[in-house]
C-alpha cells in the first residue's frame, strides 16, 4: 500500500445492487463504485453477469458477485433474493445501496440487517397489469428503505407520497466523457454529411419511453429542407425493429447506429442534440450534450427542466409539431444555436460532479453509521421525518 492509497474503511463493505442495465444506471453504479474504492471504501457490486460484462465493475477495484435481476419481474426473482442473501451472509455489509425499483424490491425482500438505501432512477410509466405490479413494488420499496434517494425532484415526491421514512434529492452526475478521438470532419464523413449539412444526434436506449417515433416523424418533414439534415440515433433496445419500419415507411432521414462507445466523437460532429422522451430524471445524454456545447432540444418532463434550465429549448412530450418547430428554429439561426450552446455550457458548469456525488453518498453512509436502525416512519414532535427526527446532524442530500 502506498502513502497515496487510503486504508480500507473498517466500518464494513458498501454493497451496490442493480438490475439488468445497458445504460445510465450501470454507468452510475460503476462511477460510484470507482469513487468509493478510491476513497478506501470496500465495495461489493451485485447484479447480472451480463451487466458486469458491459461495465466491468471489478475494474474499479470492487468485488463482483452475480445476482440475476432482470429488467422485468419474473419467477426467477425468488432466486435473486436467495442469491443476494447468500452474498450478504458472507459480507460485513455497512450499507446495502440498491439502484432502481427492481433492485430495490429484491433488496427489500432479502431483508438485509444493514441499512437499506434505494436510489429511484426512473418513474413507472407502464400501464395494465405490469403497471399495477410496478406501483405495488414502489410502495414496498419506499416503505422498506431506510433512505430513498430520488434522481429528480418528482421521484423524491413520489417516494415520500408512498410512505418513505426519509426521501431526499440526490442528483446523478453523468460520468465525464473522454476527449474525442476523431476530428469533426472525420465523424461527419462516416455518415456522408456534407460540409453544409446539419447533423442531428440523439443517444439512448431504443425503448418506447424515449419516444423516438416522435423524432422520426419530425425528421420525415425535414427531407424537403435544403440541405436536408442527417439524423443519427445511437443506442440499442427492444424498439429497434418497430423504429426501423417506421423510418422506412416515412422515408425519414434517420439512421439507427446501434450501440456506440464513441459518444464524445458523435457530439464533436453534431450540430444539434435532441431528446424526445416521455420522462427522464437527469438523462446522461442531455448532460453530455450541454457539457460538449451542443445545442439541445429536449422534452419538458421529469427532471429535465430543473437539469437544463435555460440551457436548452424545451418542448412538450409527444408533440411532433413542437419538435419540428424547435429544430427548424435552431437550424435556421446560427446565432441562436451559438447562444444556446453558451448557455448550456454555463448551466453544466454548475452541476454536481462525479466526485460530488460520491462525497454525498459517503456522508450519507456515515450518517447511517450513527443511526443504523432509523425507525421507518418515525416522526418527532414537529412531525419531521429522517435525520432531524432521529436527532442526528448528518448532512442532507436534498429535500426530505
Amino acid at each position: 500500500m502506498t502513502d497515496a492509497t487510503p486504508a480500507p474503511d473498517p466500518r464494513g463493505t458498501v454493497v451496490l445492487l442493480l438490475a439488468s442495465s445497458t445504460g445510465g444506471v450501470g454507468q452510475h453504479v460503476r462511477s460510484v463504485a470507482r469513487g468509493l474504492v478510491e476513497a478506501g471504501q470496500p465495495v461489493l457490486v451485485c447484479g447480472p453477469a451480463a451487466t458486469d460484462e458491459q461495465f466491468d465493475f471489478a475494474g474499479t477495484g470492487a468485488r463482483f458477485t452475480p445476482v440475476e435481476i432482470s429488467a422485468n419481474p419474473t419467477p426467477a426473482d425468488a432466486r435473486a433474493v436467495t442469491a443476494l442473501r447468500r452474498a450478504l451472509a458472507g459480507t460485513n455489509a455497512r450499507v446495502v445501496h440498491a439502484h432502481g425499483l427492481r433492485a430495490g424490491l429484491v433488496a427489500a425482500l432479502a431483508r438485509p440487517t444493514a441499512p437499506l438505501v434505494v436510489t429511484w432512477h426512473n418513474a413507472v410509466l407502464a400501464r395494465g397489469l405490469r403497471g399495477r405490479l410496478s406501483r405495488l413494488a414502489e410502495r414496498v420499496v419506499a416503505r422498506s428503505a431506510r433512505v430513498a434517494l430520488g434522481a429528480s425532484a418528482d421521484l423524491v415526491d413520489r417516494a415520500a407520497a408512498l410512505g418513505a421514512a426519509d426521501a431526499r434529492l440526490a442528483p446523478v452526475a453523468a460520468p465525464a466523457l473522454p476527449a474525442p478521438r476523431r476530428r469533426r470532419a472525420a465523424v461527419r464523413a462516416e455518415f456522408g454529411v456534407a460540409a453544409d449539412q446539419p447533423l442531428v444526434l440523439s443517444v439512448g436506449r431504443l425503448h418506447p419511453q424515449k419516444r423516438y417515433d416522435v423524432l422520426v416523424d419530425a425528421a420525415a418533414r425535414w427531407r424537403t429542407r435544403r440541405p436536408p439534415p442527417v439524423v443519427v440515433v445511437a443506442g440499442s433496445g427492444p424498439a429497434y425493429l418497430s423504429l426501423a419500419a417506421r423510418i422506412s415507411a416515412a422515408r425519414a432521414p434517420v439512421t439507427l447506429l446501434g450501440h456506440r462507445t464513441d459518444v464524445a466523437d458523435l457530439l464533436a460532429g453534431a450540430d444539434l442534440a435532441v431528446v424526445t422522451s416521455d420522462w427522464e430524471a437527469r438523462q446522461l445524454f442531455a448532460q453530455e450534450a450541454l457539457r460538449a456545447g451542443v445545442p439541445l432540444v429536449a422534452t419538458a418532463v421529469g427532471g429535465l427542466p430543473e437539469l437544463v434550465g435555460d440551457g436548452a429549448l424545451l418542448v412538450p412530450p409527444g408533440d411532433v409539431d413542437a419538435v419540428d418547430t424547435a429544430v427548424r428554429s435552431l437550424l435556421d439561426d446560427p446565432g441562436l444555436r451559438a447562444d444556446l450552446a453558451r448557455r448550456g455550457v454555463a448551466r453544466a458548469a454548475g452541476w454536481p460532479t462525479e466526485a460530488d456525488t460520491v462525497a454525498t453518498l459517503r456522508a450519507l453512509y456515515t450518517e447511517l453509521d450513527t443511526d443504523p436502525a432509523g425507525v421507518p416512519g418515525h416522526r418527532d414532535a414537529a412531525g419531521r421525518t429522517g435525520p432531524a427526527a432521529s436527532g442526528t446532524d448528518g448532512p442532507s442530500t436534498g429535500r426530505s
